[in-house]
């Protein structure tokens, strides 16, 4: 029976090919299905082998304990670069564009809650 190893909805495609290098560098026979394209099936690695997928957890957790901690020092650096940009910032950048989006979410809002408040 094959073992779902990673879900590869919303996964960046060089955080995929880092993955199947780690897999091949390995030896760990894994195969592939690609997420759809409307979201209807996830996609992601898989393993047959149940003493193999043991063994791809272990270093998927690995692999992403270091992801995590590049990825959050690479944010650090960026944000005290002043390279992040905040709500406050795209507003003083864009204020139209900011009013248009807070009044479509407040009509959204409003007509999803009209038949609501209304009863």
């Amino acid at each position: 029976m094959p073992h779902h190893l990673m879900n590869l909805r919303h996964v960046p495609d060089d955080e995929a090919d880092e993955i199947r290098d780690l897999f091949e560098a390995h030896d760990v026979p894994y195969y592939e299905t690609p997420p759809s394209r409307w979201g209807i099936s996830m996609g992601g690695f898989w393993v047959h082998d149940p003493d193999q997928a043991e063994r791809a957890r272990a270093l998927l957790a690995e692999y992403q304990r270091e992801r995590q901690h590049t990825q959050r020092q690479a944010y650090a650096q960026a944000r005290h670069a002043g390279r992040v940009v905040g709500v406050w910032q795209r507003f003083r950048q864009r204020p139209v564009t900011m009013l248009a989006v807070c009044l479509a979410v407040v009509v959204i809002a409003a007509l999803t809650l009209a038949p609501y408040l209304t009863l």
